[in-house]
């Protein structure tokens, strides 16, 4: 059994084996927006799911599908109640468990955690192909580039939250002559004050990708560009299912696909 793409839907990048189930979780909007636009790129429905909590709090899960010997895929991002986070997903993997599915598989572009640790983290897979890739998106700062002309600026565990080095780098390289500065981030928390402060900054755009929603954040500050990175989600999910190589992603997947 094959999942066939509609023909305004095919590239060479979605072509689905059968037995694969994608939700997605409840944490905010953004999350169900960007899990439509995978299982769109994949060919596939998503899958039935209701996430929702009692009036005590308490999560509560139906699946409304089978799943059993099927690869289900959980799609997940941060709200700000970081608990409740953790709980859903927690809570939406053994109601998959239980039902007999054959593999689980969190897809947690951006998952919370304590900015207390101190520990040096891995990058994501989202992380490492975008820094390759956000520089190529726009062919004016790859130009612009060659000539010395523009600096970019990027967070080295992935996430831009307090800008203040931010800003103090991108007024030391505006003093030294830099034509154009770009902040590129994979995840754009951007809370509290951020976004007023990026707009009256030295800093021209900020990229971020939509693992984060960005609504309010972009009404306080017009530079704040969004990256949309379904495309290499549904990729890596599509290569998990059919058990194919994942280190093809990071030599050869370009902007083009």
């Amino acid at each position: 059994m094959f999942c066939v793409t509609p023909p305004e839907l095919e590239t060479k990048m979605n072509i689905t084996k059968g037995g694969l189930v994608l939700f997605s979780a409840n944490s905010n909007s953004s999350c169900m927006e960007l899990s439509k636009k995978i299982a769109e790129r994949l060919g596939v429905e998503m899958g039935k799911v209701q996430v929702y909590q009692e009036p005590n709090r308490e999560t509560r899960v139906q699946i409304q599908e089978s799943v059993r010997g099927k690869d289900v895929f959980i799609i997940q991002t941060v709200s700000k109640d970081v608990n409740t986070t953790i709980m859903e997903l927690l809570i939406m993997v053994y109601a998959c468990k239980t039902s007999c599915a054959k593999s689980i598989i969190g897809v947690i572009p951006y998952f919370p955690y304590s900015k207390q640790c101190k520990m040096r983290k891995r990058g994501s897979i989202v992380s490492k192909l975008l820094a390759s890739m956000m520089c190529k998106a726009d062919p004016r700062l790859q130009e612009c580039s060659n000539r010395g002309q523009v600096s970019s600026l990027g967070e080295e565990d992935d996430i831009i939250d307090d800008v203040d080095s931010f800003l103090a780098a991108a007024e030391t390289l505006k003093e030294r002559g830099a034509y154009k500065i770009f902040v590129m981030a994979t995840h754009g928390l951007l809370s509290s004050d951020a976004p007023r402060r990026i707009e009256e900054s030295a800093i021209d755009e900020v990229v971020v990708t939509n693992t984060i929603p960005h609504e309010v954040q972009k009404l306080q500050c017009p530079k704040i560009k969004t990256v949309d990175i379904s495309m290499i989600l549904s990729e890596a999910i599509r290569r998990i299912h059919n058990g194919e190589s994942m280190s093809y992603l990071f030599r050869n997947i370009g902007l083009d696909d």
